[in-house]
């Protein structure tokens, strides 16, 4: 599968132009499914889904023009048939999967069935903002916070440092943003100096593209590696 992995959507020329050349065609000749899973946890959640889907949240994702756009519900496909949802998965040319609380959504991508499905969707392509990035990597940097929102009694908590691995190293989103001290350089590089993989601090300008194991930085902000 190829992955275009974002702080903040669709958010200049650069990264606009790294979704299409992963599209091969362009966006108006796209189909894509939107996932708005991973905000649900957090208060206000549904009003923040409809932001997302009607083009007035902060991050530009589903307002850029798709040929056709549906709506995947992570939390309602294990009462669905698979013959029902798995086509319409695979014919997608792009998954836009939402940020929120990647425990919440690594569960629930789990639960569905879409973990085991993604490797095999080799034309599609990924496009991840922030927790929806982050998910995909063998390490969920936001895991201190997203235990605050599972509810008591749950077995998420368990193993909630970890993510889906689906690729080879780990991402922190959002870096130096204002708004969110934990972004600061001085505490990523903290962070991912227990981290075993290779973690790339990105700012809100910036995106991680991926084809085939390749990784490409696709940037007009900032960012930063960090070797273990």
């Amino acid at each position: 599968m190829k992955l275009l992995l974002t702080s903040s959507g669709i958010s200049n020329p650069s990264i606009s132009d790294a979704l299409v050349d992963l599209l091969g065609k362009p966006i108006a000749e796209s189909s894509a499914l939107f996932v708005p899973t991973a905000i649900y946890p957090f208060p206000g959640g549904a009003g923040m889904t409809w932001q997302a889907i009607t083009g007035r949240a902060q991050s530009p994702l589903c307002e850029l023009g798709w040929k056709s756009l549906g709506v995947l519900e992570l939390t309602a496909l294990p009462t669905i048939r698979e013959e029902n949802w798995v086509p319409m998965v695979r014919d997608a040319d792009a998954l836009l999967v939402w940020g929120g609380d990647v425990l919440y959504l690594c569960h629930w991508m789990r639960q569905s069935g879409l973990a085991d499905l993604l490797p095999s969707l080799s034309e599609s392509v990924y496009v991840g903002v922030s927790a929806g990035s982050i998910v995909v990597t063998p390490y969920n940097c936001d895991a201190e916070f997203d235990l605050e929102y599972v509810p008591a009694g749950s077995d998420m908590v368990l193993g909630a440092d970890r993510a889906l691995g689906l690729v080879d190293f780990t991402l922190y989103p959002h870096l130096d943003r204002p708004d969110m001290p934990d972004t600061s350089l001085a505490n990523i590089e903290s962070w991912a100096s227990g981290i075993p993989v290779p973690t790339y601090a990105i700012d809100d300008e910036t995106a991680i593209k991926v084809i085939d194991g390749t990784v490409e930085v696709v940037s007009e902000g900032n960012w930063k590696l960090f070797n273990p």
